[in-house]
């Protein structure tokens, strides 16, 4: 037992290295491929509201670490002041260009100079907000163990996540009991399983869901 925990052990670092690498390589290769993409977004979302381009907010990474997630704006500004933090249906906060942004999960590319930073993973367990992670118990917060990712097996199963709120009553209560839980359970499925082959099926899937 002990001699097989000294190699889980010496193994740890080395995938660890290697997610790393393939994180900055890949988000860095990225960026540079879909920049006439970012300079379109950008111009369409100066054109329909005002406001930021960018939306940054606060979200929990590796070892409970605070860092500001960047996004492109879909929303109002000043969105959170006058509502939820969750998005229920067709929220009214959602700006023109938002709505188009949110249904490709194009306001999610910006996240890949978090990935470049060192903030988050491509693939790892959705970072949140500190308001919901104060809700986690001791097991549900192993998934601090590793750096958040853009995606995940909980983005491809909540992908119309909004929607699903939109049909509860108290959708933060929802989100919170049932939704948040959930999602933790499909995280720590991930850290369990987590691998370079499941990485690049997890990619594969997000792309397939995005497609389609």
């Amino acid at each position: 037992m002990e001699s097989k925990s000294i190699s889980r052990h010496q193994v740890r670092p080395i995938n660890d290295f290697i997610k790393r690498s393939m994180d900055f390589l890949l988000s860095l290769v990225g960026i540079i491929i879909i920049s006439p993409i970012l300079i379109i977004i950008c111009i369409l979302i100066k054109f329909d509201s005002k406001g930021p381009i960018l939306f940054k907010q606060i979200r929990v990474g590796k070892h409970e670490k605070p860092f500001e997630i960047f996004k492109f704006r879909t929303m109002v500004v000043d969105a959170e002041k006058k509502g939820k933090q969750i998005t229920v249906g067709k929220d009214q906060r959602i700006t023109r260009i938002g709505h188009f942004l949110r249904k490709f999960k194009l306001d999610e590319l910006p996240q890949l100079f978090n990935v470049l930073k060192g903030d988050m993973s491509l693939v790892g367990p959705r970072p949140e907000v500190p308001k919901y992670t104060a809700f986690y118990n001791q097991e549900q917060k192993r998934i601090f163990e590793i750096r958040p990712g853009i995606t995940d097996y909980a983005s491809i199963k909540y992908r119309n996540e909004n929607e699903v709120l939109a049909k509860a009553k108290d959708p933060e209560k929802t989100y919170i009991e049932e939704v948040m839980v959930d999602k933790l359970k499909l995280n720590l499925k991930y850290l369990q399983k987590q691998s370079v082959i499941t990485d690049i099926k997890l990619i594969l899937l997000t792309i397939r869901e995005i497609l389609k």
